[in-house]
């Protein structure tokens, strides 16, 4: 019997190489249970050959994944009681919706009866409740991906992995799943992990999000700690818009970083894990952390505008920063005075605490 304390998901040291490529070196990752994760990087990361080997569509090349306690790394894909969302849908065309619900179902030989009951409650589940006798394509594509997602509930898997299932709809109805999502996580309580690698889209959904690079975990934490506080370079330019300053540390003072920028201009930081004098570095902070100022405001960065963009509830000013380069600025509000012109000569106000220092990318 399972401890519900216990993760439900555990990668020991698993690794995946084909061939001479090693995909994933060496994973440790605890998945908790009746979480909301989410696994984010860009293409070649590491993130779907872990789903993969998670599901059991590919073989770990070595390590132990456990599931509610048992071994299952070597455990074929369809005896591993995991519901699987794919982003192309996956819905047999020749089929009803509610065939296709009732698929796996039948595979497991449950009477007609309860089939029926339990396609009905899945197809009520995602709200399509008079879709049952439509086939795939009469519905659009929101409506399939409910379908696939109702197909892969209605056994009642012990997880539900979800492949960029969101990756094929257009904004609006992308956003309008993201709540259906968030709500049906709330409402069933199921252990959900998501494949993404769009990271407004980790930030949304998730309880804690891991960021992939080259098949190693940068960081895992909640999306408000992986904004505010990322743990590299990497995970700073990944996550969000950022400015990133290159640049040697100077002196360290407990965790205050006075960092010497490329360009000669000095910055002050908060730093992030242990840094020594001479060290190569990246200054992080975010545009809507900066402030504008007056030209000749004391204690603010000189520089002059190079750029503006409006965005509609915001603006994003570039301004070129004596002795730092090139800094983006948010601006949020509707006050277009506020809104300095190109060329315009800027001070550039920042509070050291909100400048992460980070050792650079290796």
């Amino acid at each position: 019997m399972s401890n519900t304390n216990s993760p439900i998901v555990r990668f020991r040291g698993v690794s995946k190489a084909y061939g001479g490529f090693v995909a994933i070196p060496s994973l440790d990752l605890d998945i908790a249970r009746g979480e909301f994760l989410t696994l984010l990087g860009p293409s070649g990361s590491g993130k779907t050959t872990t789903l993969m080997l998670l599901t059991g569509f590919e073989m770990a090349s070595g390590g132990v994944i456990e599931l509610d306690g048992g071994r299952i790394e070597t455990c074929p894909a369809h005896k591993r009681d995991i519901g699987v969302v794919f982003q192309n849908y996956a819905l047999f065309p020749h089929m009803s919706v509610a065939e296709n619900i009732a698929f796996p179902l039948r595979v497991r030989g449950l009477s007609r009866a309860t089939v029926e009951a339990e396609v009905q409650r899945a197809l009520a589940m995602v709200h399509l409740a008079d879709k049952g006798g439509r086939r795939p394509g009469q519905l659009s594509g929101g409506q399939q991906q409910r379908i696939a997602l109702a197909r892969a509930l209605v056994f009642k898997p012990r997880l539900i992995v979800l492949d960029e299932p969101l990756g094929a709809l257009d904004k609006n109805l992308r956003e309008q799943m993201q709540d259906e999502l968030k709500a049906l996580h709330r409402q069933l309580g199921i252990t959900m992990v998501f494949v993404t690698h769009d990271q407004s889209e980790a930030l949304t959904l998730s309880d804690r999000v891991a960021v992939f690079n080259h098949g190693r975990i940068e960081q895992l934490a909640t999306p408000g700690d992986l904004y505010r506080r990322p743990a590299s370079a990497f995970v700073a330019e990944f996550i969000g818009e950022n400015n990133l300053v290159s640049g040697v540390v100077e002196q360290v003072a407990m965790d205050s970083v006075a960092v010497r920028a490329d360009s000669g201009g000095l910055l002050h930081g908060v730093a992030s894990g242990s840094l020594q004098a001479g060290e190569a570095v990246v200054v992080a902070v975010r545009p809507e952390q900066l402030e504008l100022a007056g030209a000749n405001d004391p204690g603010s960065l000189s520089g002059r505008v190079a750029q503006v963009t409006y965005y509609g509830d915001s603006y994003r000013v570039d301004i070129d920063a004596e002795g730092i380069g090139r800094l983006k600025v948010k601006l949020t509000g509707s006050d277009d005075k506020a809104v300095p012109e190109v060329g315009a000569a800027v001070g550039i106000c920042m509070a050291g605490n909100v400048c992460r220092v980070l050792p650079k990318n290796k």
